[in-house]
């Protein structure tokens, strides 16, 4: 890759200053040990601080701001905004792991399946019947895609993911490293009432309800997700009941995400590492669920509405609203209980000298 800076200029929409000709092949951190060959990026105030301060100044680098902030540097792109221009230039940098060209002799394609126009399916794949791959479809090795599977055009599949019976899949999907995608939702029933039941119904703190036998109620329904989502290396997404369980278009999951069954998530939500969505809950458009946050069963959650990280949300979520804490509660609400927490030493402390001297005035009392 070797791209001048006026080149990256157009692509990152950014202002040009110094020699448009300087060619480069790489980008640097600051802090790596960067050559007359890097396109430094120090879009950060601390990071044009940190070369500034180390007097090895770049050939070139992206920086944001000020012209005057970065006048030391000659050669220099400035950016408005700075994560959007790190993801037009990571892409613009990006290199595929190659896989090969066409079928490996080593992947199993079953009968009828219809595998579309310039596949890549690597080593020890498995292709099971009568499933549909898209065109530019680049399927790494050792993956497993079920009987029955819909793969859309130009996704990419990474090595060890699984796939089940009947899955669907839209166009543009990324799915990296050992993603399972279909397995039989967690749903299981007693033949009477069952202790999650009795204590859900009753309220009470005591166990009235035993699981002495335990019966799985099937998956039906396949899992279904849209257009230019992508999803995180071990996350799980089950199967339906009988509705299926679905993932809107534009939606980025990331790693150890539990999606349960017959849950609903919109369009364009960000689901960040270790979130839990238990069977049948709603996520509206827009959502964003901070790490390890925790959606119970049935719960719905308007669109726009953002949850902090580790959050436990038991009821349903407004639109547009912010909440923290377990029990997820609206942020402002949160934020005062964990300041009063946090006075509680203090205020203990005040409390026991008002109890000692409320008892020494007592025998003061006693012995007049």
């Amino acid at each position: 890759m070797n791209l001048s800076l006026k080149e990256i200029s157009a692509v990152l929409d950014g202002k040009l200053i110094g020699d448009g000709t300087v060619s480069v092949t790489k980008v640097s951190s600051p802090s790596d040990n960067f050559d007359d060959s890097s396109l430094v990026v120090a879009m950060d105030k601390k990071f044009l601080q940190a070369v500034k301060d180390s007097r090895k100044i770049p050939v070139a680098a992206v920086v944001s701001g000020n012209e005057e902030d970065s006048d030391f540097i000659a050669n220099r792109i400035i950016v408005k905004r700075p994560r959007l221009a790190m993801a037009l230039l990571t892409k613009l940098f990006f290199k595929p792991v190659s896989v090969i060209d066409g079928i490996h002799k080593t992947a199993v394609v079953e009968e009828g399946a219809k595998i579309g126009d310039n596949p890549s399916i690597g080593a020890l794949c498995y292709i099971g019947k009568n499933t549909c791959i898209g065109e530019n479809a680049v399927i790494h090795p050792q993956v497993y895609i079920g009987e029955g599977a819909v793969i859309g055009d130009n996704a990419t599949i990474y090595s060890g993911v699984r796939i089940g019976a009947g899955t669907k899949i839209g166009g543009n999907a990324i799915i990296h490293f050992n993603a399972a995608i279909g397995a039989d939702g967690f749903s299981f029933v007693t033949p009477m009432e069952g202790s999650v039941e009795a204590a859900k119904s009753s309220g009470s703190t005591n166990v009235s309800a035993f699981n002495n036998n335990i019966i799985k109620i099937y998956s039906l329904a396949p899992v279904v997700i849209e257009d230019d989502v992508e999803i995180g290396p071990c996350t799980n997404i089950d199967m339906g009941t009988i509705s299926s369980t679905r993932v809107g278009k534009g939606t980025k999951i990331c790693s150890n995400v539990q999606i349960g069954h017959n849950v609903a998530v919109g369009e364009n939500c960000i689901l960040c590492g270790g979130v839990g969505i238990a069977g049948s809950a709603k996520i509206g458009n827009r959502v964003v669920l901070g790490g390890a946050v925790g959606v119970a069963d049935h719960v719905i959650i308007g669109d726009d509405a953002m949850a902090m990280a580790m959050s436990g949300i038991a009821g349903n979520i407004a639109s547009k609203t912010i909440v923290s804490g377990v029990p997820a509660l609206p942020r402002e609400t949160a934020n005062k209980i964990v300041f009063a927490m946090m006075r509680m030493p203090k205020t203990m402390e005040k409390l026991q000298e008002l109890f000692a001297k409320a008892e020494d005035f007592e025998k003061m009392l006693e012995k007049n």
